[in-house]
């Protein structure tokens, strides 16, 4: 049978429409760490829209002037920088030039109406009076609600047939169900749902976006991709940095919140769902929320907590948790979360989802790992076959991108003997890899107004849904100490191995 053609023209990409770019926090950590590298990035390949204008709002003093050179500092201090995320030989000057001519900066109190008189007037005079605003919150999460409700008092968030207006809302998205709910309810009071567009950064990894593109588009896994052929599912997220500066932030929110309803779900639900109908975000998304509506509330027995003790990790003495800058020192926040999760479907009723994520770990790892259940030892028999290794496929979002498939192989020779290999792709080997924090893509998305890639209100109460026995119940108690520089703690290898598995290795080449 021939190959199946396409029934209709490939869809191009979207140029940008013309937009003012309206960013919260303008001096913040989350701007210049990574919103401006991502515009930066854009500008120089060329996909941002023809006529757009960078407008700042702050509580700091400044000017349009020293708030470009405050950014153009910061990427200067990231070239060379193996540690940073915006990974570029040199500033292209002519580029920068050419953004800095786009900014203007507001100064004032987020909490209060006369600001968003002022940011309205700089929208005018940037040249967006009736035209189209992203406006990017890369601010504290409680003000949110605010910036949302005052935008919209000042009248800022009308849109109508001729132009249109989006609010970017960085994580958390809550703290628990209560606030979560409340939290879409105020954003909903000012906003319909369709100007929202909740960011999750680990959705602009490629591989991540590319995980629906390797299942749907190889027939050949789609039908391993079931309770029949998979014995259980690890997704992994160790760092091997600690809390460093965010000791306050982390005191008040810990790796579960920080990481498992947001990050790990995420990943969870794009190797999970079903097949979309199509790939417009209402086909994606709804898939992806039916997902988060089969997982079963967490159990409390499931679910492992930890924190860093004192350690080495590569090679460097780190402190513990409780000696960082702003944490108490008898905290009994987690800096480590392993789970068991489950999801009551057709498709994967029965298969354990183990989830892990950690500061201060051996190695940087992030990977989703599929472990197919064994083939029979039996038709070995009378051979120097005496078990079989681990089918694994495993797919590489940092600090490579990629995908591996482990199996097992006859040695060369007269005698049965088995040897496990892998094969391996990494997108360097076959793509140029252009300059990314994570960002650039959904940033992009915003401005051309695809909303695959971002959270639905039902699916972040959902993910919440989930945690909040888990919450609940690490109200009391306190977390296992672990060394920095290892794995996590034992009580994260004890949830495996009660059923007889055990983790992947953190090590690089695992």
């Amino acid at each position: 049978m021939a190959d199946s053609m396409p029934t209709t023209e490939p869809k191009k990409a979207d140029h940008p429409e013309a937009c003012a770019i309206v960013i919260f926090g303008a001096f913040g950590d989350l701007t210049k760490r990574l919103v401006m590298p991502a515009i930066y990035n854009l500008a120089t390949k060329k996909q941002l829209p023809e006529k757009v204008a960078l407008i700042g709002v702050d509580l700091a003093d400044g000017d349009a002037a020293a708030w470009a050179k405050h950014l153009h500092d910061m990427l200067e201090s990231f070239v060379g920088n193996a540690s940073s995320e915006f990974d570029v030989d040199k500033i292209d000057e002519d580029t920068w030039k050419n953004l800095a001519a786009t900014m203007s900066y507001v100064k004032g109190d987020m909490t209060k109406p006369d600001l968003y008189n002022d940011v309205g007037a700089a929208i005018d005079k940037a040249g967006f009076k009736g035209g189209n605003v992203i406006f990017y919150m890369a601010i504290a999460d409680r003000f949110f609600g605010t910036v949302a409700t005052e935008l919209g008092k000042a009248g800022l968030t009308k849109q109508d047939d001729s132009h249109w207006r989006r609010v970017v809302v960085e994580k958390p998205f809550g703290h628990d169900v209560e606030s979560a709910v409340q939290l879409n309810k105020t954003l909903l009071d000012s906003l319909e749902e369709n100007q929202i567009f909740r960011i999750d950064h680990f959705l602009g990894k490629e591989t991540v976006q590319a995980i629906a593109a390797f299942r749907f588009a190889n027939g050949m896994f789609e039908p391993l991709w079931n309770r029949d052929r998979i014995d259980h599912v690890q997704i992994s997220a160790a760092e091997v940095v600690g809390v460093e500066a965010r000791g306050k932030f982390y005191e008040a929110t810990g790796a579960l919140r920080d990481m498992v309803p947001n990050h790990l779900f995420t990943l969870l639900a794009m190797v999970a769902m079903e097949p979309p109908v199509s790939f417009d975000a209402t086909g994606v998304r709804n898939r992806k929320a039916e997902i988060f509506t089969s997982m079963p509330p967490l159990k409390p027995e499931d679910a492992v907590r930890g924190q860093y003790g004192a350690g080495t990790v590569q090679g460097k003495e780190k402190a513990a948790y409780r000696q960082e800058p702003n944490v108490s020192p008898d905290s009994n926040v987690e800096t480590y979360v392993a789970l068991k999760v489950g999801i009551d479907s057709w498709r994967w009723a029965g298969v354990p989802f183990y989830l892990r994520t950690g500061k201060h770990l051996k190695n940087r790892v992030t990977e989703i790992a599929v472990r197919f259940k064994p083939a029979p030892l039996q038709t070995f028999a009378g051979t120097n076959v005496s078990q079989l290794s681990a089918n694994w496929l495993v797919i590489h979002i940092q600090p490579e991108e990629g995908f591996s498939l482990h199996f097992e192989v006859k040695k060369p020779g007269p005698e049965v003997v088995l040897a496990p290999v892998r094969m391996d792709f990494a997108y360097k080997d076959f793509f140029k890899q252009e300059p990314s924090v994570g960002y650039e893509t959904l940033l992009y998305d915003v401005m051309i107004g695809d909303a695959t890639l971002f959270n639905r209100a039902d699916m972040v109460e959902d993910a919440w849904r989930v945690v909040q026995p888990i919450l609940d119940a690490w109200k009391e108690g306190t977390p296992e100490i672990y060394p920095s520089g290892a794995t996590g703690p034992k009580g994260a290898e004890d949830l495996l191995a009660e059923s007889g598995r055990k983790w992947r290795s953190l090590d690089d080449t695992a």
